[in-house]
């Protein structure tokens, strides 16, 4: 072949090539972000807004419902969601296909929300509705604490609000910095209800008193042109109109009598500098807390902007004041770490063994050479490929790199055999490459053809499994690329150069090789020619069995199509990454402060528990919907590394169900993360039932009742986990409009009373520390405890008087749900559970799951899936695509190479007897037929096609 007798004539030429290739991947590895997976979590959208003092049900009616309608059908949407919280707010996240710019996203939904403001409250337009991209890829937690408890969560919050956060936000690669625990700042006005009243006054008169005494004003200039006449100077003005100090508001005045009596706020009001939320706690072990969570940039290194976050708070911390202390609480770059080292150390120990099965072969380091040099040169310049592709250094790539090793040294051995046969014939050893190249160049191409058409077809999938697929067949498509070209060009020039006629005296190293393991090759080669001669043997006497053999071959195409079946199937197999989730469910009602003792509860359980090193927990968080919610708790488990305990993280998450089962009050639960971070909660399945019949939250909450009964009763499934309640203590009130009318009170005047005295509202704003924080008022809290207190307030009619909204008002007890959840625009239940993988795989669960909803939930009430539920129910047909479609164009390549439309079936129908042998392992270690097990399926068929076409 004329291609490759340019480099065997111009050997340097090819050196210099191959040195090229490996100089360029060499320059694009440090320019490779790394992570454990790709990208491979759908982009998402957040809006968020807040409505102070409303209850959930209100904010879904009147601030949910009218975003979801403007944002429904948004160009490449995928499925949303919208949580209302006890707090007052709201988050709608908005989730995109694979492959949808984030960018572009948040764009299109802050399109859609903007047509929709003028439909929401006025008070939810105040506080802001923002619209951002969701940093789906979470860095790290770091959590600061205070180790004697001389800090409060206040100060720790607002601690990293002030010092840590910004100075984080500026490293390369970070995307968003949030934090977590109390919250920030606020000048908190606590209103005595009763010395207002006495005093003539209401809430309102207090907002009014408040927004016309703090307010920002622009005095202007003395001496700013034209002028009739020019001044010597410009002197600016000064007017201290926003406040900024407890005594300075004390001092607003609310009443200035004519009797010169003046009515101070401090005369009705505790004023201080609290918190502008007291619905979370957050705790670090025993300690309070306050937490920092870093999220990554798209496309950024996550190994290298870990390192450069802990230097960063490592030098902060050197200026923490007495008292504070930090500890990164949850890091799942150090699995990363652990998973990429660990396939480093394949790739290292399958070069080895490559090594030696080269040197035991062919026991002479001149042979040896020239396949060996052959894998860094095809290894090493894939990564440049990588690196213009846009992928990364991550698990499936540095696997793909591991199973091209093969392929790179069968490309050079089959070069490197084909010229020893040819030198052993008494050509020279120029002319016997030159003889193999027009030998076996066919077959090389053919091979890194077939092995292209074998992966290809993977590059071209969508959704998360196409992202699985995408980079490790792209990976391995690339190096065989590259060793294709290797052997065409210094394969066949090291051949020439290196190898020596037969006979010819040989050299000290050769010699040197020969006296150490001279014991080895000997005995090897006797054993290996034997072993061939039965091999030779046994294949000439099949041949003429031809009638069993094609018996036994549709025997095994049967057992292929049988273990097909048997083999359950899966998506991404769980793995121990290092940590836990777990949390509880308190009775409806039921306040923070037991919600924070059954945390406490916890969290000792847990760092009681062999094999677990730390526990940051948050009170009243629902992680599930990212809302607070005073009844909820969760926490992460911080397992010990894997050389510092002997169990797994499996047996750990059983041994804590087991011991958190014992703690009265509430349901307690612990479960494996998910397998890919950011979708999900939970390593099992997600999904919501749906109120599409309109049935309303009652009927919603008898249904998820009875499908949590029934998937409990199911062998090999646990108790599902919900976070959804509607049977939450609430009071309503019911105002009698006819006896406020006739009392002279306007409606506006008594709403405004219970917003401001028991929801709170949002006054103005306030500086301090060098940032603007918010003015809040509310009753104080002996006057907001019971329903007496309510019938207590007081409000003012158009005579003056202080009338009791007791005498308008009937105040009962009622039920209502917290948080609601609606999804796809339907008032949802949401459901994360587990199975046994011992006696189900996760399609097994998801069609039980199916068969379950159909038998239990009443017409009206659908169940969808979320999460990584909906990518494997959506995607989980896709292997049955890319199989079929991968033979299919291996068939027509060697077709269209041999110009035979019979001989490729001889490469084609090895394929089946391959997955046979691979899915009866599959079988026999209880494994499920996962993203990973599919994946191993195509490396086979393409080198199980390979070792065809080099017999065929």
């Amino acid at each position: 072949m004329d291609f490759s007798r340019f480099f065997i004539d111009r050997p340097i030429f090819a050196v210099v090539l191959s040195i090229v290739i490996f100089a360029i991947g060499l320059i694009a590895i440090p320019m490779l972000p790394a992570g454990e997976y790709p990208e491979v979590v759908p982009p998402s959208v957040v809006v968020r807004a807040t409505y102070p003092g409303a209850n959930p049900k209100e904010i879904a009616e009147s601030v949910a419902e009218p975003l979801e309608e403007a944002i429904n059908g948004v160009e490449g949407i995928m499925y949303m969601k919208s949580v209302a919280g006890s707090d007052g707010s709201l988050q709608v996240v908005v989730t995109f296909l694979p492959g949808v710019d984030p960018d572009t996203a948040a764009v299109r939904v802050q399109n859609r929300v903007s047509q929709a403001l003028s439909r929401l409250p006025d008070e939810v337009r105040q506080y802001g509705v923002t619209t951002q991209k969701q940093s789906p890829t979470p860095l790290m937690y770091v959590s600061l604490y205070s180790p004697d408890n001389s800090r409060d969560s206040l100060y720790l919050r607002n601690y990293l609000t002030l010092h840590v956060k910004d100075e984080l936000s500026r490293l390369t690669g970070i995307g968003d910095v949030g934090v977590y625990g109390s919250g920030d700042y606020a000048m908190r006005l606590w209103l005595d209800p009763n010395r207002l009243a006495s005093r003539g006054l209401t809430a309102s008169d207090v907002i009014a008193a408040v927004r016309e005494q703090n307010v920002q004003v622009s005095a202007g200039q003395l001496g700013a042109e034209p002028l009739p006449k020019a001044n010597d100077f410009l002197v600016s003005i000064n007017v201290r109109g926003r406040l900024r100090t407890v005594q300075e508001f004390g001092d607003i005045v609310l009443r200035n009598g004519d009797d010169g009596q003046v009515v101070k706020l401090s005369d009705v009001a505790r004023i201080e500098l609290g918190a502008g939320d007291y619905t979370l706690r957050s705790y670090f072990n025993d300690r309070h807390s306050a937490v920092v969570g870093i999220f990554l940039s798209p496309g950024a290194n996550a190994l290298d902007v870990a390192k450069a976050v802990y230097a960063k708070i490592d030098e902060l911390s050197k200026r923490f004041p007495p008292g504070v202390a930090y500890r990164p609480v949850w890091d799942p770059t150090v699995f990363v770490r652990e998973s990429i080292r660990a396939v480093q150390h394949t790739l290292i120990e399958a070069v080895v063994l490559v090594v030696l099965v080269v040197i035991l072969f062919l026991q002479t380091w001149r042979a040896s050479v020239i396949p060996l040099v052959a894998v860094p040169v095809s290894v090493v310049g894939t990564f440049a490929w990588l690196y213009l592709l846009g992928y990364s250094i991550n698990t499936l790539t540095l696997f793909g790199l591991v199973l091209a090793i093969g392929i790179v040294v069968d490309d050079a051995i089959v070069v490197l055999e084909n010229v020893e046969r040819n030198i052993a014939q008494g050509l020279t050893p120029r002319d016997a490459a030159h003889q193999a190249m027009r030998e076996v160049s066919g077959p090389i191409v053919a091979i890194a053809l077939v092995l292209c058409a074998v992966f290809v077809p993977m590059a071209f999938m969508s959704g998360v499994t196409g992202q699985f697929y995408k980079q490790f067949a792209v990976t391995i498509a690339i190096s065989t690329v590259i060793s294709a070209i290797n052997s065409l060009t210094l394969s066949p020039a090291l051949a020439a150069k290196l190898l020596r006629p037969h006979g010819a005296p040989k050299d000290a190293l050769t010699r040197a090789l020969d006296r150490a393991f001279g014991w080895l090759f000997h005995p090897f080669n006797r054993f290996f020619e034997r072993s061939s001669g039965r091999y030779h043997g046994v294949v000439a006497r099949t041949l003429k069995r031809r009638g069993a053999v094609f018996a036994v071959y549709a025997a095994l195409l049967a057992a292929t199509a049988l273990l097909f079946n048997a083999v359950p199937g899966g998506f991404i197999p769980v793995q121990d990454k290092l940590y836990l989730f777990a949390g509880a469910k308190l009775p409806e009602g039921a306040s923070l402060a037991r919600t924070s003792a059954v945390t406490e509860q916890m969290t000792k359980i847990a760092l009681g528990t062999d094999g677990v090193e730390m526990v940051p927990a948050f009170a009243g968080l629902n992680a599930l919907q990212g809302v607070n919610t005073p009844n909820i708790t969760n926490s992460y488990v911080i397992l010990k590394p894997f050389d510092q305990r002997h169990r797994s993280a499996a047996q750990i998450n059983a041994d804590l169900n087991r011991r958190f089962a014992a703690i009265g009050g509430g349901i307690t639960y612990a479960l494996m993360p998910p397998p890919i971070q950011g979708l999900g909660n939970g390593s099992g399945y997600s999904l919501y039932l749906e109120d599409r019949g309109g049935l309303g939250y009652g009927a919603l909450q008898n249904a998820l009742v009875a499908f949590q009964a029934a998937v409990a009763k199911t062998p090999g499934m646990s108790y599902p986990v919900s976070s959804y309640q509607a049977n939450i203590p609430q009071l309503e009130v019911k105002v009698d409009r006819l006896k406020a009318k006739a009392q002279g009170v306007a409606l506006t005047d008594l709403f405004n009373t219970l917003q401001v005295y028991l929801g709170s509202m949002y006054v103005n704003d306030f500086n301090a520390f060098g940032r603007v924080y918010r003015v809040m008022a509310q009753a104080d809290a002996g006057h907001r405890q019971t329903a007496a207190d309510i019938a207590n307030l007081r409000t003012r009619n158009a005579k003056g008087e202080m009338v009791p909204i007791g005498s308008m008002v009937t105040v009962g007890p009622a039920y209502g749900p917290d948080p609601v959840v609606r999804y796809n625009g339907y008032p949802a239940a949401d459901l994360i559970g587990d199975a046994d993988p011992k006696l189900m795989s996760s399609s097994q669960a998801i069609a039980k799951l199916q068969q379950i909803a159909k038998d239990v939930l009443p017409p009206g009430i659908t169940l969808e899936w979320t999460d990584l539920s909906y990518q494997q129910v959506t995607q989980s047909n896709a292997a049955i695509v890319v199989f079929p479609l991968a033979v299919m164009l291996v068939f027509l390549v060697l077709a269209s190479l041999y110009e035979s439309w019979t001989l490729p079936l001889a490469v084609i129908l090895i394929v089946p007897v391959c997955m046979c042998a691979a899915l009866f392992g599959v079988w026999l270690s209880g494994g499920d037929n996962n993203v990973f097990v599919q994946v191993g399926l195509v490396v086979l068929m393409g080198l199980a096609c390979k070792n065809a076409i080099l017999i065929v």
